[in-house]
C-alpha cells in the first residue's frame, strides 16, 4: 500500500521540510513554503537478481555521441556542437524573452533534415502555434504539434510518431496521473521531469523542456530539476533591447562558458555573427568615460563598450550605481583608485554601465572600469582606437588575464590599434600581433599611458 504524508516544499529552491517555516534555510526566502502531498510506495523496487553489477573502468567501451545539427550556429555552439540524442535539455528565461520562438525555429530547421519532431504545448492552442510558425517560416507537414497536459498521453504520442526530438512547453503545465497534486507544484515538476528523463534515455530521444523562472532569474521548481537534466540553458535579454543571449549554466556534452547571441526581429530570432560589431555600434567618439574592453565568452572574445559618469554629489553620501557589472566590484575599484592613484571620489557620484544590456562577470574588465571612471573624473576622453584589458588588485597592481592573445587579436581585428595589456601577459604571441601593445604593471602606469 502506498503511504501518503504531507510535506512542505520551498517554491523557490525546492528545500524540503516536515513543518512550515517562515524563512527557507536554503535560499533565505520568506514565506516560500507550500504544503503538498508526498506519496511513497515500495512498488517497483529492484530485485536482487536485477541489480546492475559494477564494471572496471578499463572494461567500459567508448560510445560516440550522435548529434543532430540544428544549422543555427549560435545554438549549436551553446549545445556543444549540436543536439545529443537521448539528452534532456532545460531552457529557462523570462516570459516573452523568445524561448518558444527559438525552439520553433529549431524545429523548422530540423524537419528539413527529415528529423521527426514533436512540439508539445500545454499553454497555447494549436492555432496559436500554427500562426507563429507561419511567421517564422516553420510551416511544414513534417512538424507535428500536440496540445496536451497529460504526461501519459504525451509519452504515447512520442511512441506512436517515433519522435527523435520533442519540445515540452512548458514543464510547469504538464501533470502526471500518479501524483495527486496540481500542475506546476514541486512534486509534479519533479515527477514529470523524472519520467521524461527515463523516456529520453530508453528511447534515445532528445527532449527540450521549457521552464519558467522566478523573480531571481532561477528556474522555478525544485533545484533538483537542474541536477536531473543534462543541460541547462538560460535565455537572457532586456525587454527594451533587441539583443538576446543564450547561456549554458550546465552542459554534460560541452563547455558551460559558451554564449549564443541573437537579435530579436519581426521575423523571429536572427543570429549575430559578429557580436563585437553589434555591441560597439553607436559608440560615441571622444567622449569622456567611454572605453572599449575585451571579454571572453567561451571560445571567442567579444568587444563591448563600458561607460562611466562621475559628477558632483548633492548628497552627504555619494551614490554608486552599476548596470551590467557587479556593484560591489565597482565600489572596490573606486577604493583602489582613491588609495593607490590619488583619485579622490568621496564627493562625487559614480555611475557605471555596460552599453547594449549585456551583463559581464569578467575580472579582465577591472582596468577598463577604473580607467573609464578616471576619464570621466578628469573629463578627458580615452583614445577612440584604444582597447583595455586587465584585472586590478587591491595593491593597484594589474594582474594577468586568461586568453589575453585571443582578446588582443579580436581588438586588432575590429580596428583598435592600441591595446593596454597586463605586463604579466607579455609573450611572443601577443608581440607578434602588433607593435602598439602597451604593457602596464600598475594603475599608475595605466593612467599615464592613457592620458599622457
Amino acid at each position: 500500500m502506498a503511504k501518503e504524508k504531507k510535506i512542505f516544499f520551498c517554491t523557490e529552491c525546492g528545500y524540503e521540510s516536515a513543518k512550515w517555516m517562515g524563512q527557507c534555510p536554503g535560499c533565505k526566502g520568506w514565506n516560500t513554503f507550500s504544503e503538498e502531498k508526498l506519496v511513497t510506495s515500495k512498488k517497483g523496487s529492484i530485485k536482487l537478481s536485477e541489480k546492475v553489477e559494477a564494471k572496471k573502468i578499463t572494461e567500459v567501451s567508448e560510445t560516440e555521441e550522435v548529434r543532430l545539427y540544428t544549422h543555427i550556429e549560435e545554438l549549436d555552439r551553446v549545445l556543444g556542437g549540436g543536439i545529443v540524442k537521448g539528452s534532456l535539455v532545460l531552457i529557462g528565461g523570462d516570459p516573452g524573452i523568445g524561448k518558444s520562438t527559438l525552439l520553433l525555429q529549431m524545429c523548422a530547421s530540423l524537419v528539413k533534415d527529415d528529423v521527426k519532431v514533436l512540439y508539445v504545448s500545454g499553454e497555447e492552442s494549436l492555432s496559436q502555434i500554427m500562426m507563429r510558425g507561419k511567421r517564422l517560416n516553420a510551416y511544414s507537414d513534417s512538424l507535428m504539434l500536440l496540445c496536451d497536459n497529460d504526461l501519459d498521453n504525451i509519452e504515447a504520442k512520442i511512441e506512436k510518431y517515433s519522435s527523435e526530438v520533442v519540445i515540452i512547453d512548458s514543464i510547469q503545465t504538464i501533470s502526471a496521473q500518479t501524483v495527486d497534486n496540481a500542475p506546476g507544484t514541486v512534486t509534479q515538476v519533479r515527477e514529470v521531469t523524472s519520467s521524461l528523463l527515463r523516456l529520453a534515455k530508453t528511447r534515445n530521444t532528445a527532449i527540450f523542456i521549457v521552464g519558467h523562472v522566478t523573480k531571481d532569474g532561477q528556474v522555478a521548481g525544485p533545484k533538483t530539476l537542474e541536477h536531473m537534466v543534462d543541460s541547462v540553458l538560460y535565455f537572457e535579454g532586456d525587454e527594451n533591447e533587441g539583443v538576446r543571449l543564450l547561456r549554458a549554466a550546465k552542459n554534460r556534452f560541452g563547455s558551460t562558458n559558451e554564449i549564443g547571441v541573437f537579435s530579436m526581429t519581426g521575423e523571429g530570432l536572427v543570429e549575430v555573427k559578429n557580436p563585437s560589431q553589434m555591441f560597439l555600434s553607436g559608440r560615441p567618439e571622444n567622449v569622456p568615460g567611454s572605453v572599449v574592453i575585451a571579454t571572453n565568452e567561451g571560445s571567442r572574445s567579444v568587444l563591448i563598450e563600458l561607460q562611466a559618469l562621475v559628477c558632483d554629489s548633492s548628497f552627504n553620501m555619494p551614490r554608486r550605481t552599476s548596470v551590467g557589472v557587479d556593484y560591489n566590484r565597482v565600489n572596490l575599484l573606486i577604493a583602489v583608485l582613491e588609495k593607490r592613484a590619488g583619485i579622490f571620489l568621496g564627493g562625487f557620484d559614480c555611475y557605471v554601465n555596460i552599453a547594449g544590456g549585456l551583463k559581464i562577470n569578467d575580472p579582465a574588465s577591472d582596468l577598463g572600469i577604473a580607467l573609464a571612471i578616471v576619464s570621466s573624473f578628469k573629463n578627458r576622453p580615452i583614445p577612440s582606437d584604444m582597447a583595455i584589458i586587465g584585472e586590478m588588485g587591491l595593491a593597484g597592481e594589474i594582474r594577468g588575464v586568461s586568453g589575453a592573445a585571443r582578446r588582443v587579436s579580436e581588438a586588432l581585428k575590429m580596428g583598435y590599434g592600441k591595446v593596454i595589456v597586463p605586463f604579466s601577459n607579455k609573450s611572443k604571441d601577443i608581440d607578434s600581433l602588433s607593435k602598439d601593445i602597451i604593457y602596464v604593471k600598475n594603475i599608475g602606469e595605466a593612467i599615464a599611458a592613457v592620458f599622457q
